[in-house]
């Protein structure tokens, strides 16, 4: 894996000024089976080459991304002669010429020779770079381990809550164990070889690890038995292996001590705090502990039914131990999240996200959960992007693995408008977590709303390959389609997402939307009438129904409805500012009011 950049620019460099396809560089580098991990790999290769030649995605000096299609090397290369001097004490770059003089001789053509040179240029610095880092440990390689899914063995299915849970906090533990040196790839990437027949290469290959932890767990009332192993993916040696019986108040316990073991076999460095805080067991109320997992297993359904029985779980779970600190960050989430995947009112919603939140940040403010649920309230109905943005920060220099985290930061940054961050902090978001279809389709939709439309469509598109029953996916895409004018594929998106979604309106209003624009006003209307009518009886954003009458041409209705989704503090809202929909709304005096009154500094994006 880690000469893999060098063989993606000797390719590139073959082919000076011309495009190599991403087709072309997997049939050459990668096996055909996975995409993913051809994916990821290639976007891995290319972003430690950027870094080697101090280069940039935005402003290229030397490799291009032409978007939808592959990488260009567009620096100059000669092509004349590639000279290199008798002795062997010196290395040249490509471009070297009679220096001191120092006799030279041509070695050899062209074009091969200037390449290799390169290649024993960057092989230097690696060099370098790894003897730098065993030097000074402040610059160590951060070591990536994933921990796939503890399977369950208790012949009981209604036991895969526990096996799931513990993964799930096993993970968090281990994120948080040394994030500088650490790096763990989020449960939603982890979970997506539960039940996997592929290898520990594959696996290791696909989410771009050094180590994999995989065990399974068997539940016997109060008594657990967990077995666990840790494997090197570079030769899939097992490193470790051991097994543990423990009750359930002392259980816990086993997560320090695979936290112990694992900073041993890959070599991390632990303060005296950190080997402290791993040596003290922590003990929870059992029945507390289990009704948290039972709502995390619901939590991760990602559905509004899902959400309300998680709601249930952590609720229980709080009253059983009231110091529970992150039953009540659960709570918090569950509740911040209903009104971004369903039609249910923020002021219904939120006023308890802003309680469980505060009690969480009382009961432990170095949690980084609740500083992450206290970013998304600030976010999506305080609209307090200051204080949005200070617990964002707060929550991953707490927890530096934290995927959701990046995932918020994110958020904010893009509909602020400063996308070039948005988009870098996403993208370390898809580092923790390659596989999650969350985080990749709003990376699509960072891009969209940064106008980089075609970017964006591929990204979308990238996604919706992952799963192609996601609707959230099928709806950006619609939207960056709609941006190009490609209506009919818009329509065709926003059909799909509304047939896939659980009732949400936005897919509907968004078809609306694409409808007026392709010049079929009256199927507009008819969607339009529709919602209005849906609104006096249940509660849908206003801010949907505000898109269909933009769309239409209707100026006034559009800011009548905007000005209901600001007194009902409708989530959507925070897209005011970078949302092109709205390109035409920018100058008139009511619309430039909302900007105001919501925080917006004025400008157009």
């Amino acid at each position: 894996m880690q000469e893999q950049p060098f063989r993606v620019l000797a390719i590139l460099l073959e082919r000076p000024g011309e495009v190599v396809t991403r087709e072309q560089l997997q049939a050459q580098l990668w096996p055909a089976d996975t995409y993913v991990g051809f994916d990821e790999g290639l976007n891995t290769a290319i972003r430690k080459l950027r870094v080697a030649f101090g280069d940039s995605a935005e402003n290229p000096r030397f490799i291009e991304t032409v978007s939808r299609r592959g990488y260009r090397f567009i620096a100059p290369v000669r092509e004349a002669v590639a000279l290199a001097p008798q002795s062997s004490d010196s290395v040249a770059a490509p471009d070297a010429e009679v220096r001191h003089g120092r006799p030279w001789r041509i070695r050899r053509p062209v074009l091969v020779l200037s390449a290799a040179a390169l290649l024993v240029i960057l092989v230097g610095i690696a060099y370098l770079a790894r003897w730098h880092s065993s030097a000074n440990p402040a610059v160590q390689k951060r070591v990536m381990l994933a921990i796939l899914p503890f399977q369950n063995l208790s012949n009981d299915p209604e036991q895969e809550y526990f096996s799931d849970g513990l993964t799930e906090e096993t993970i968090t533990d281990l994120g948080k164990l040394t994030p500088e040196q650490l790096g763990v790839i989020a449960r939603t990437s982890a979970m997506a070889y539960k039940h996997t027949n592929k290898t520990i290469s594959q696996i290791g290959h696909e989410l771009g690890v050094d180590y994999i932890l995989e065990g399974s767990v068997r539940r016997d009332g109060e008594k657990v038995r967990i077995a666990a192993q840790l494997i090197r993916v570079q030769d899939q040696t097992h490193l470790w292996a051991q097994s543990y019986d423990r009750e359930i108040p002392d259980f816990l316990g086993v997560q320090n001590e695979l936290a112990q073991v694992i900073s041993q076999q890959v070599g991390l460095r632990l303060t005296p705090g950190q080997k402290s805080e791993l040596e003290t067991t922590r003990r929870l109320d059992p029945e507390a502990y289990d009704l948290y997992l039972k709502g995390l297993y619901h939590w991760n359904m990602l559905t509004p039914t899902g959400f309300r029985q998680a709601i249930n779980y952590f609720q229980e779970a709080a009253k059983r131990d009231p110091k529970y600190a992150l039953a009540y960050a659960g709570l918090a989430d569950c509740y911040a999240v209903l009104p971004m995947i369903s039609d249910s009112p923020p002021r219904e919603s939120f006023p308890g996200a802003q309680a469980a939140a505060a009690k969480a940040l009382e009961l432990d403010n170095a949690l980084a959960q609740a500083h992450d649920s206290d970013a998304r309230i600030k976010l999506f109905y305080e609209w307090n992007w200051a204080e949005s943005e200070r617990q964002s920060v707060r929550a991953i220099a707490l927890n530096r693995n934290l995927a959701g985290a990046h995932v918020r930061y994110a958020h904010l940054l893009s509909n602020v408008g400063r996308h070039k961050e948005a988009l870098a902090e996403a993208e370390r978001a898809r580092e923790l977590d390659p596989l999650s279809l969350i985080t990749n389709a709003l990376f699509g939709m960072f891009l969209f709303q940064a106008r980089q439309y075609d970017a964006a469509v591929e990204q979308l598109q990238k996604t919706i390959r992952m799963n192609p029953h996601f609707w959230v996916g099928h709806l950006h895409l619609g939207k960056a389609y709609e941006q190009k004018g490609m209506y009919p594929e818009a329509i065709e998106e926003f059909t799909k997402a509304r047939d896939l979604s659980e009732g949400d309106s936005e897919p509907v209003a968004s078809l609306g939307h694409a409808y007026a624009l392709s010049g079929r006003q009256d199927a507009a209307r008819d969607v339009l009438e529709e919602l209005k009518r849906q609104s006096q009886k249940s509660y849908v954003p206003p801010y949907n129904i505000a898109m269909i009458y933009a769309a239409l041409g209707e100026k006034d209705h559009a800011l009548d409805w905007l000005e209901k989704a600001y007194e009902a503090r409708d989530v959507h809202m925070i897209f005011l500012k970078v949302d092109p929909k709205w390109d035409s709304f920018r100058t008139d005096s009511r619309f430039q009011d909302l900007l105001q009154r919501m925080g917006f500094t004025s400008g157009q994006q």
